[in-house]
Order: structure tokens, then sequence, then C-alpha cells
């Protein structure tokens, strides 16, 4: 079913916005001193093109920088990113069929605003709540 709904989102909604994000990216390594946002760019870029059966997780290591390194994407891409994503979803959510991709998109909306300190893992990676009880 992820290789499905993976195919579906790459032609409706994953090229357009990963080239958002490639754009974005390419914008950040030309300003050298946002070099580090380039490539989150082109590391989120990646994960949109193919989000199902990954997650977003944060990354335990970051601190401070990662979030004054937030409101600086913020400014720079984030904003424009996550206008991007809400215009993509609402016109994902006029069929019936695009509601789920558009609530995704949504989802999406809310990580291009704060990429930094996060990192992309495999879904079944990510350990559930019964799992962490029950591990010796």
């Amino acid at each position: 079913m992820r290789t499905i709904g993976n195919i579906l989102w790459f032609f409706l909604a994953g090229i357009w916005l990963a080239i958002g994000y490639a754009v974005a990216g390419v914008i950040c390594f030309i300003l050298i001193i946002t070099i580090p946002f380039g490539i989150a760019s082109f590391r989120l870029a990646g994960f949109v093109l193919w989000p199902f059966g990954r997650t977003v997780v944060r990354r335990p290591t970051s601190g401070a920088m990662s979030a004054i390194g937030n409101v600086i994407w913020f400014v720079v891409a984030g904003v424009w990113i996550a206008i991007e994503h809400v215009v993509v979803g609402l016109l994902l959510c006029v069929t019936i069929i695009g509601i789920p991709f558009g609530i995704a998109s949504f989802k999406l909306a809310g990580l291009a605003l704060f990429p930094l300190g996060k990192m992309v893992v495999p879904a079944s990676s990510v350990a559930t709540s019964e799992q962490l009880v029950t591990m010796p």
C-alpha cells in the first residue's frame, strides 16, 4: 500500500514540492553562510518525494544551535515552503482521492517551518509506546 501511495504522491504533489525544496537549497548554497540550510533542504526534498513508510523524529543530539537555525530557516525559506505545502494541500483536498494526500501535505507544512534538529527514519524503526513498555 505504501508503494501505491508513494507513486500517487510523487505524481500529484511530490515532484512539485521537491522542486520547491531544491530551489530553496540552491538559493541557500549561493549564500555561503546558509549552506547547512541548503543541505537540510535537499534532505527534505528527498523525503517529500517518497514520504510514505518513513517518519520524522527529533534528533536527540540537537540543541540550541538547531533552535537558532530553525529561526533563521523560518525567515529564509520555511515560510515560503510551508505556504507551498498548504496550497498543494488545498488543491489535493478538492478531490476525494486527494484528501489523504492533502492531509499529508498539511503535516509536511509544519516540518517545512522548523526542519533542523530532526531526522528522517523508516516508520518501522520507530518504537511505539507498547514496545517501550515491554522492552527489558
